[in-house]
């Protein structure tokens, strides 16, 4: 029986030992070499380097595995960061703001300090990509991200909810802090911003909600979208807080703009107009249309009751088509029926949208052609207000109504953002100055000389102009005084339906007694 390994050698047991150590994962096994330096020893020698090498290999996989890994985890961060960040502006996207609400809320619920929530977005900001193109509205929008994030507290939470739309998230804060930090905002995005050369004044309409009940986030940015409307229609401030009425209203607004869209089918818009005066001789030279919506149970509303939703809805085309067609048709039969003068205009009111479309001008034309009237015969005005822009598009429009032969005004010059200079560069014909420039200047001898100031600019630019609000005979007989011409407003009549205007223009022979 051959002797045990033990027996030859002791080395070879250690050899034997390290390998099946080696082999179980144990990459620190060693064996020492002994004195002799033999065979034995030489192979306990290749034992051991082989076992350094399998040691570093094994270190070097494990470096690998955990730069490997490190990478991934750092790809997947950046990944969810990505998923939770607007890519323009690098605050927030409205997932992110979801579920931070969320957590929020749910928060709340523990500590009893409800989250508040600012919605907001910018007025005027489409003039910017109309003007300009979408690159520069892509750097307002960045510049609004970077005051908004200035104007906040620590710990507040920014995003971009798409367009110019922005959320603000406030932990545990009251509605009366909320109300500060919102202020901050609007007064931040109150400076002007320089783009290309141009600048540019926003204003910012801000809703501010907070959770009640099972409110949830979404909810709650519905509530705070809510209240960002109210504050856009409110002339005294552009901040407001949510309050259920609002809901209610705006509830009862969806269900108007429902059945505005109707409406023209229907056969409910009617007609109204008010005459337009020569101030020196009486002459009524044109009527102004203006719309009203005889709503089955609300009764006659005017116009501020629905030309906004119109606006707000996109059936503000459709509207201005109906009151253009029916405006023309009846200025056609008072033609034929009446013996009006040659320069008698029907003056009729139409949205800065119409500009935008390419087909405008065609639609005019068409319109015309359809009740056989020349289109000297016909004036369209627009809000000054709503031309801010300028864009190539308004220019091209304008352009071609005026080449077609079609009057055009500036209506309520005095309520928007403009200047006579650059009313100078638009194809216009007359700015009707809003009342609240003419104050009192029946008995003001300062308000007489702003107005012939204001006249002599209008004329400068090749305008004439038409003063609207003229509510008694001082004003009208002081107006002609100065060396205003045309004049519009109570005094001369209210809005009336077509066949009380047609009396007045058929029993005065088309003059109003101004003396």
């Amino acid at each position: 029986m051959p002797a045990s390994t033990d027996a030859l050698d002791p080395r070879l047991g250690r050899l034997v030992e390290g390998i099946v150590q080696l082999a179980g994962g144990d990459l620190t096994t060693r064996i020492e070499p002994s004195p002799a330096r033999d065979d034995i020893d030489a192979v306990i020698i290749g034992f051991n380097l082989m076992a350094e090498e399998l040691r570093a290999a094994n270190a070097e996989l494990e470096r690998r595995v955990e730069n490997r890994t490190a990478l991934l985890q750092q790809a997947h961060h950046q990944m969810e960061r990505m998923s939770l960040t607007d890519p323009l502006t690098n605050v927030y996207n409205r997932r992110a703001l979801v579920m931070s609400l969320d957590r929020a809320i749910t928060d709340a619920v523990e500590t009893a300090e409800p989250p508040a929530v600012l919605l907001l977005d910018l007025d005027s900001f489409k003039g910017v990509n109309d003007s300009l193109g979408h690159g520069a509205g892509d750097l307002v929008l960045k510049i609004v991200a970077q005051r908004i994030l200035h104007a906040v507290r620590e710990g507040d939470i920014v995003a971009r909810l798409g367009g110019d739309e922005f959320a603000v998230l406030l932990p545990a804060t009251s509605t009366a802090q909320a109300r500060v930090v919102a202020a901050r905002i609007v007064e931040s995005l109150s400076q002007s911003v320089t783009v290309d050369d141009r600048r540019f004044n926003f204003g910012a309409s801000v809703g501010i909600a907070s959770p009640e009940g099972t409110d949830s986030a979404e909810y709650l940015l519905v509530k705070a979208d809510t209240a960002m409307y109210a504050a856009k229609r409110d002339e005294n401030s552009s901040i407001m807080a949510f309050d259920p009425v609002l809901l209610y209203a705006r509830q009862r607004r969806s269900q108007l703009v429902s059945e505005l869209r109707s409406a023209i089918d229907a056969g409910q818009l009617v007609l109204h107009y008010q005459p337009v005066v020569e101030l020196a001789t009486g002459r009524i030279e044109g009527v102004e249309a203006l719309v009203r919506w005889n709503h089955p149970t609300r009764g006659l509303l005017m116009p501020d009751d629905f030309i906004p939703l119109a606006e707000e809805s996109g059936s503000i085309v459709d509207l201005d088509g109906w009151v253009l067609r029916a405006g023309l048709a009846q200025l056609r039969q008072w033609q034929t029926t009446l013996e009006l003068d040659d320069r008698f205009t029907l003056r009729v009111n139409i949205s800065a949208a119409e500009l935008q479309r390419l087909e405008f001008v065609d639609d005019v034309r068409a319109a015309l052609a359809a009740a056989t009237v020349d289109p000297a015969h016909l004036v369209l005005e627009l809000t000054e207000s709503k031309l801010v822009t300028g864009t190539d598009l308004e220019q091209y429009s304008l352009r071609g109504l005026r080449n077609l032969g079609v009057g055009l005004d500036i209506d309520d010059f005095g309520t928007g953002y403009s200047s006579l200079a650059y009313l100078r560069n638009l194809p216009m014909d007359v700015v009707k100055v809003d009342r609240s420039l003419i104050g009192d200047v029946a008995t003001d001898a300062r308000q007489q000389r702003f107005v012939v100031a204001l006249l002599e600019l209008i004329r400068a630019c090749g305008m004439e102009a038409v003063f609207e609000g003229v509510e008694t005979r001082d004003q009208a007989e002081m107006l002609r005084s100065l060396g205003c011409t045309n004049g519009q407003g109570f005094y001369f009549g209210r809005p009336v339906p077509a066949g009380e205007i047609e009396a007045v223009l058929a029993g005065a022979g088309g003059h109003h007694p101004v003396n």
